[in-house]
C-alpha cells in the first residue's frame, strides 16, 4: 500500500530524482519516490548513459587535464546558439564540479573512458558499469536512507493551486490512490513516448521515430502542470535527437543503436543526395543535431556512406554494415539509384583537399568549392570495400518543460516560484538546452537540479 502522505514526493525514478530523493533523505525529509516502470525497467533513460560532463581545474583519477568554468560555458554557447539561461546554466556547470566526489560517496564508480567514446577524456566523467550501475548505486543508497521506493506507479495528476501542491494522484499496479506531500519534486521527464503528442508537433514523421529510451516517458505531468498555470519553457520541436541504426527497435534501443561514423564518413538522404557538412565541428558537439536533419529528409531516412581507411575510427552500431566492392552494388544493397549515388561520391571525392587527416582535432581534411562543404576529416570514398549504416532519427528527450529558478522551483503565472513544487532533469531541460547537445550534459543536469530541489523541497516540511 502506498502511504497517504509524506514529506517529499519525488515522481520519476531516473538519475535526477534519484539525487532529489537522496539529497531530500539526507536533509531529513521522509521521501516517497513514484516511478512509472516496473523494477526491471526502472530509472527512464538514465539506464542507457554512460558519462557526465564536469567542471575539474586539475586532472582527476580518471580524465585529464582541466575543463575551465569557461570552457564549459562556451562549449553550451555554440551548440544552443544562445537559446540558454545563463544563470542557469553557470550555476549548473560550478555545482558539476562537485558531482565526482558527491556521487562517488554515494556508490557510483568511475573509469578511463574507452576507445570510440567521442574524444571525451578531458570533460567527461565515464561511468564503471555505465547507467544502469549508477542508478543501482544510487537506489541501493536511497532504500539503504529509508526512502520509499514504489515500481509501477503513474502520477496522473496533481492537485495544485496558485502554485501550491497538495497532493498527487497515482495509479498504482492498477489502483488509484491519494498522496498528500508537502513538497513535489517533479522528475517525470519529457513527452518523446506520446506518440499523439510527437505527432502534434512533428506531424506524420514522427511515425518514423525511434525512441531511444524509456517507453514511459509520456509527458503526463508535464502536460497537467502546464494546463495548471506552470510557465512553459522551450520549443517543443527541439529535442535530443541523434542518428540511430535504422534497423533498431522503435523503443529502449539505447546507446548500442547510435551511430558515431557520421563525420568519417558523407550522409545521404534516400535519393542519393548529402545534405549537411558532416565535419561541421567535433563529434560530441555535433551528434546531437543529426536526428532533426534527418527528420526533415524524404521519410526521415539516410545512409552513412564510407570506405575501408576509416572503419576503425569510431564505435559501430550493434547491427552489422551493409557492405560492397563498389559503390553501384552498395547503392543497390541500400535501396538507392546507383546513379545519384555514384554522381554525389564523384562529386565528393573531386571536391576533397588533401590534408593532414587527425580525427582528434579539427584538421585541415576538408572540401572545396562543393555544396554543403564537408570541413573537416574529409577523405576521398577510394578504397573498397564501401559500406553504409541506414541512419533514422533518435528522439532521446523533448526540450519542451517546466521554467524554473535557481533553487529548482516551477513557476506559475507571472514567473512566481512554487512554494514547493521542484522539478530537475529532462521535464526542466529547456531551461538550459533550448537547443542543440554537449555530450554528457543531460546527467550533469540532472544531477545538479536533482540535488538542488530535493535540498530546498526537504525544507517544506518544516
Amino acid at each position: 500500500m502506498l502511504p497517504a502522505s509524506t514529506d517529499v514526493l519525488v515522481i520519476g525514478g531516473g538519475n535526477a530524482g534519484m539525487c532529489a530523493a537522496i539529497a531530500a533523505r539526507e536533509a531529513g525529509a521522509d521521501v516517497v519516490l513514484l516511478e512509472h516502470a516496473n523494477k526491471s525497467m526502472r530509472g527512464g533513460n538514465s539506464r542507457h548513459t554512460r558519462d557526465h560532463r564536469v567542471m575539474h581545474d586539475e586532472p582527476t583519477a580518471t580524465m585529464v587535464e582541466s575543463y575551465s568554468e569557461e570552457e564549459f560555458w562556451q562549449d553550451l554557447l555554440r551548440v544552443t546558439g544562445g537559446n540558454t539561461n545563463e544563470h542557469l546554466a553557470r550555476m549548473m556547470i560550478r555545482k558539476s564540479r562537485e558531482l565526482l566526489d558527491w556521487l562517488s560517496a554515494r556508490g557510483v564508480r568511475y573509469q578511463q573512458a574507452l576507445s570510440g567514446t567521442l574524444s571525451l577524456t578531458r570533460t567527461n566523467a565515464f561511468y564503471l558499469g555505465g547507467g544502469k550501475a549508477v542508478l543501482n548505486a544510487e537506489y541501493l543508497t536511497a532504500e539503504r536512507l529509508g526512502v520509499e521506493i514504489f515500481y509501477d506507479s503513474q502520477v496522473t495528476a496533481i492537485d495544485i493551486t496558485d502554485g501550491h501542491a497538495t497532493s498527487a494522484t497515482v495509479v498504482n499496479r492498477g489502483f488509484t490512490y491519494t498522496i498528500n506531500a508537502r513538497a513535489i519534486v517533479v522528475a517525470s521527464g519529457g513527452f518523446q513516448a506520446n506518440e499523439q503528442w510527437m505527432k502534434e508537433v512533428w506531424g506524420d514523421a514522427a511515425d518514423n521515430f525511434c525512441i531511444r529510451g524509456t517507453p514511459y516517458n509520456r509527458g503526463v505531468v508535464l502536460k497537467d502542470l502546464l494546463s495548471k498555470g506552470a510557465d512553459p519553457v522551450g520549443d517543443p520541436s527541439q529535442c535530443h535527437a541523434v542518428a540511430v541504426d535504422a534497423r533498431g527497435p522503435r523503443y529502449d534501443g539505447g546507446i548500442v543503436t547510435r551511430l558515431d561514423c557520421v563525420c568519417f564518413s558523407i550522409v545521404v538522404n534516400n535519393l542519393g543526395r548529402r545534405f549537411y557538412d558532416e565535419g561541421e565541428d567535433f563529434w560530441p558537439k555535433r551528434y546531437a543535431i543529426w536526428g532533426r536533419l534527418l527528420a526533415q529528409q524524404p521519410d526521415q531516412i539516410g545512409y552513412a556512406i564510407l570506405d575501408s581507411k576509416v572503419l576503425h575510427h569510431f564505435m559501430p552500431s550493434v547491427f552489422p554494415s551493409i557492405s560492397a566492392d563498389s559503390i553501384e552494388e552498395l547503392a543497390r544493397k541500400i535501396g538507392i539509384d546507383e546513379q545519384a549515388l555514384a554522381h554525389t561520391v564523384s562529386e565528393y571525392n573531386h571536391a576533397v583537399v588533401d590534408g593532414s587527416f587527425d580525427k582528434a582535432v579539427l584538421d585541415n581534411c576538408s572540401t572545396r568549392s562543393l555544396d554543403p562543404p564537408k570541413s573537416h576529416w574529409a577523405l576521398k570514398l577510394d578504397t573498397p570495400p564501401y559500406f553504409a549504416y541506414p541512419m533514422k532519427p533518435g528522439i532521446t528527450f523533448t526540450y519542451l518543460g517546466l521554467k524554473v529558478n535557481d533553487e529548482a522551483r516551477v513557476l506559475f503565472g507571472d514567473g512566481s516560484p512554487s512554494d514547493n513544487v521542484f522539478a530537475t532533469g529532462e521535464v526542466m531541460a529547456g531551461n538550459i538546452l533550448g537547443q542543440g547537445y554537449c555530450a554528457g550534459t543531460g546527467m550533469t543536469l540532472g544531477s545538479v537540479f536533482g540535488r538542488i530541489a530535493g535540498e530546498h523541497a526537504a525544507c517544506c516540511r518544516n
